[in-house]
């Protein structure tokens, strides 16, 4: 029963006003505690993980949440009046798209373990996505617009290009792992490969670091975006900008970047779904004997005939 299950929020431990980064935090961190492969002799671990999953895909998606926030859950059974039927992704999917293929980095090994089954890593890593919300007015929502928002965020470096690295300079094989991207200690009778301390499992450092970014590649800027805001938007609708979120690690890809309408009350209209609507006064004797009488619209004024 849908009612028997544990609010959203509370799954993740996040509040309900939470932006799609606290979420996203907090289902990296509960996710790997547990793992089923972390805790093979937990027989709730599954369970847990499996509703972290649910959880996360109705909190990162716009539309799925506002359903949940109206109706709860609801929403997802199917013949409700909410958002239909549930349609959820497989939990361990969700887990591979986070941690980007099969987990952070070396994989699900690296995650957990400090170490990872194929060697080395590669050290480039996505950007994160980021959320802006932008206020529009009710005349730009109806006819769209075109936007310019200004937002602080990890930008490719100009002087390195994104790589890391200081003119001239080159990467060379790490001395500590050997190019493995592995070190490996001995403890007792067993042996423990965890990854580099030196070069985080690329297997490979930078011989001269860029001064400016100190060979992360990226620093924080302003940067100015253009979004475009399509006629007939609804509140709450979630406009995707592909790569403008924050610039990728060591030359990586950039995330995206989710911009979030929100409209602003209108002094005349208030709107419901795709329809305006306005309380006009107009005089007994046109109300009793019929006739036409200015309205507001969008665009301008417009005569309107009244019934006797």
């Amino acid at each position: 029963m849908a009612t028997d299950k544990r609010d959203y929020y509370e799954v993740l431990g996040v509040g309900r006003t939470a932006t799609d980064e606290e979420i996203k935090r907090a289902y990296r961190k509960l996710a790997v505690k547990f793992h089923p492969d972390k805790n093979p002799d937990d027989p709730h671990a599954e369970e847990k993980f499996k509703e972290l999953g649910e959880a996360y895909d109705v909190l990162m998606d716009a539309d799925k949440r506002a359903a949940y926030d109206r109706f709860g859950h609801a929403a997802f059974v199917q013949g409700s009046a909410g958002f239909g039927a549930g349609g959820f992704h497989d939990p361990f999917e969700i887990f591979r798209e986070v941690f980007g293929g099969s987990g952070f980095g070396g994989g699900i090994f690296e995650t957990f373990f400090g170490g990872s089954p194929g060697g080395r890593a590669d050290d480039r890593r996505r950007g994160s996505d980021l959320r802006y919300d932008m206020e529009i007015k009710l005349e730009e929502a109806a006819f769209g617009a075109e936007k310019t928002i200004e937002i602080e965020k990890l930008d490719s470096c100009d002087k390195c290009h994104g790589s890391g690295a200081e003119a001239g300079s080159r990467r060379v094989t790490c001395t500590t792992c050997g190019g493995r991207g592995q070190v490996i200690s001995s403890r007792g009778f067993f042996q423990i490969s965890q990854t580099c301390p030196r070069c985080h499992g690329a297997g490979e450092v930078i011989e001269k670091p860029c001064q400016k970014c100190r060979g992360e590649g990226r620093v924080e800027e302003l940067s100015r975006i253009k979004v475009k805001v399509p006629a007939g938007i609804r509140e709450g609708t979630r406009l995707r900008s592909p790569g403008n979120g924050e610039a990728g690690i060591a030359g990586g890809p950039a995330g995206d970047l989710y911009v979030v309408i929100h409209i602003k009350e209108h002094d005349v209209f208030h709107r419901e779904v795709d329809d305006l609507y306005c309380e006009v006064p107009i005089p007994f004797s046109v109300a009793a004997l019929g006739g036409e009488t200015d309205v507001p619209t969008l665009e301008g004024k417009a005569q309107l005939k009244v019934p006797a």
